[in-house]
């Protein structure tokens, strides 16, 4: 993801602190831990080529990371059905790929949709989408839908009568990046009032360019949280650090679900920082989540190498 993003010597100066808890997060959360809380910890997609000999055995090719994928996550930001239509077959074929696991696929809303359209006349396309994603059955999670950085709040209306419109038995998000659906108070309080009173999350992005994004605001006691990061720079850790408080907070206050997909360029040490925050949370929240098992290693750009065995 190349939203936000600044050079690698640029990040010393940035202030990564998250904001503090949003009052009317009270309102969604009970104030005490949910009996069993699901975290979902994935990447975009199903993997990327310098995986192959370090996480994915030698000679995996393409058409095979999905079966690879499905051994070490447990859920997918499915940013494939952003630029297509799936019927029900062809997502039937990715759902068997995690038959007998807990995993969950969460498909972004396709761009005709939710970048080309100003959702006017587009029922039968959400029909088809929806049609083709719920093939996904019990491996079904959140639907995403992210509006463009150009898509400002003067045509909040439309999109508000939009997320309306949607099925109330499954779970959407939306992510709006526009800056001023965070500059502005009043613009900021009923973009969160009314995905609060229509039972749809907002995404957080924590992104280093673009901090108001990450806006900890829960308007439903899940989250999704899009945690875009810089090829394990130091401020990777530091700011992973500060997300397991966070989460751990969330958790101990009635969070149900948490799902949190590592952008980086390439994925390519999207592994290595999903073992880490594993290694963290699982102490922390008293979970018991499955860590990405390495096969060799893998080296962070300044050559230092890290090992997540013990």
């Amino acid at each position: 993801m190349d939203f936000g993003k600044l050079p690698q010597e640029q990040l010393n100066n940035v202030d990564f602190t998250l904001p503090a808890e949003p009052v009317d997060n009270r309102l969604v959360l009970t104030g005490k831990r949910a009996g069993k809380p699901q975290v979902y910890l994935g990447v975009p997609r199903s993997g990327d080529k310098s995986w192959i000999g370090r996480v994915y055995p030698k000679g995996t090719k393409e058409a095979g990371f999905m079966e690879q994928y499905v051994k070490h996550f447990n859920c997918i930001e499915l940013n494939a059905t952003h630029y297509k239509i799936y019927s029900p077959a062809e997502i039937g074929k990715w759902a068997a790929r995690a038959e007998g696991r807990e995993f969950k696929f969460c498909p972004k809303v396709p761009q005709l949709i939710s970048h080309y359209s100003n959702f006017s006349n587009v029922f039968d396309q959400t029909s088809a989408f929806l049609e083709g994603v719920l093939a996904f059955e019990e491996h079904l999670g959140p639907i995403f839908l992210q509006v463009s950085e150009s898509y400002a709040p003067n045509r909040r209306e439309p999109l508000f009568k939009y997320l309306a419109s949607l099925p109330t038995d499954l779970t959407f998000f939306l992510e709006v990046r526009h800056p001023q659906w965070f500059s502005d108070p009043v613009i900021k309080k009923e973009l969160f009032d009314t995905l609060r009173t229509l039972k749809i999350g907002a995404v957080i992005t924590d992104t280093s360019g673009r901090r108001d994004c990450a806006h900890m605001h829960l308007t439903v006691p899940k989250t999704f949280v899009r945690f875009v990061c810089n090829l394990l720079h130091p401020t990777d850790y530091t700011r992973s650090d500060a997300w397991v408080e966070r989460i751990t907070h969330w958790i101990n206050d009635g969070l149900e679900e948490l799902y949190m997909f590592v952008h980086m360029p390439d994925e390519m040490y999207c592994p290595e920082l999903i073992a880490y925050l594993i290694d963290k949370l699982n102490p922390a929240c008293d979970l018991h989540l499955q860590k990405p098992q390495f096969i060799q290693p893998g080296k962070p750009a300044g050559g230092t190498q890290i090992s997540f065995f013990d």
